[in-house]
């Protein structure tokens, strides 16, 4: 592990586990985490595995604040610690993945009130639970998988301009401005976030829910957009949205995915480390962090 005293150092990690159900499932963890060139470090992520109920549980994510670095460092201190507590983890889990975000929501928007100054975070997850893979995102970091080869993304971004995002927020009274690119109220760039409790009900941190079998997953890719914006999570992806510089589009256009560049690796923290370092040589100007889940299945 690299050690994180200076605050502009590239900061990684990893470890390795298994589980034992109706097969053996044997995984390596890397991530790595990078101010980059913003002036503070709003990026935090998370790796637990824990026992609950009896069996074994990894969880994996990426917190991307806004609006300063409060709601994402809730969120790793908060979010999984809420969910394996849930009461109906295990028998019902897509049910506890809804409630707990919503509870933990809840419990920071209460923790905020004394808070003048607005603030956010989006999270991107995965849930590993026996042979099952549980992504749950809300926001705008992303995920995606390597099956066979093939980059497949287990997530959709939440923008303002997605049709749905965009009738759910007019339904409910909100509003959609171009202020740079589309916002929630002028204001926020994406449509579903934890905390800006002075955009609810419009910012919801409602997850949307993705399940596959861990069998056939090469590895996971989850990250912050400082990563997807210059990285594209698939070469059949089309580019992140307008609010990207020209130059950011050229640093996508005609380069490697994400699911290739990790692919000349053979280990996890070292994929998430290069990840980090090509988005970066690539002209990300965000904080840029990366979890990378590398499965070796049996």
């Amino acid at each position: 592990m690299i050690s994180a005293r200076d605050p502009n150092a590239l900061f990684s990690g990893g470890g390795m586990s298994f589980f034992t159900g109706s097969r053996t499932t044997k995984f390596s963890y890397g991530y790595s985490s990078f101010k980059g060139k913003r002036a503070s470090m709003e990026d935090f992520y998370e790796t637990r595995i824990s026992e609950v109920d009896g069996q074994m549980v990894a969880f994996f994510g990426v917190f991307d604040g806004h609006g300063g670095s409060r709601t994402a460092e809730y969120l790793k201190n908060n979010l999984f610690k809420n969910l394996s507590t849930h009461p109906d983890f295990i028998k019902d889990t897509k049910t506890a993945i809804v409630e707990a975000f919503r509870q933990t929501d809840e419990a920071y928007l209460n923790e905020e009130k004394g808070q003048q100054k607005n603030a956010g975070s989006t999270a991107s997850t995965a849930v590993l639970l026996g042979n099952r893979l549980l992504v749950a995102n809300v926001g705008d970091s992303r995920v995606v998988a390597c099956r066979a080869g093939s980059a497949i993304p287990l997530s959709i971004d939440h923008k303002p301009d997605r049709d749905d995002e965009r009738q759910r927020i007019e339904g409910a009274g909100g509003i959609i401005i171009w202020a740079g690119t589309w916002r929630v109220g002028g204001v926020l760039a994406i449509s579903r976030a934890f905390g800006d409790k002075l955009l609810k009900p419009y910012v919801v941190a409602e997850p949307e829910i993705q399940e596959e079998e861990i069998g056939g997953v090469d590895f996971l890719i989850i990250a912050s957009d400082g990563l997807w914006n210059v990285i594209s999570n698939t070469q059949n992806q089309k580019i992140k949205n307008e609010v990207l510089s020209w130059h950011s589009k050229m640093a996508v256009l005609g380069k490697k995915d994400a699911v290739a560049i990790a692919q000349e690796e053979t280990d996890a923290e070292a994929a998430s480390r290069k990840l980090i370092k090509e988005a970066y040589a690539r002209g990300s100007s965000d904080n840029i962090t990366c979890v990378v889940v590398w499965f070796e299945n049996s």
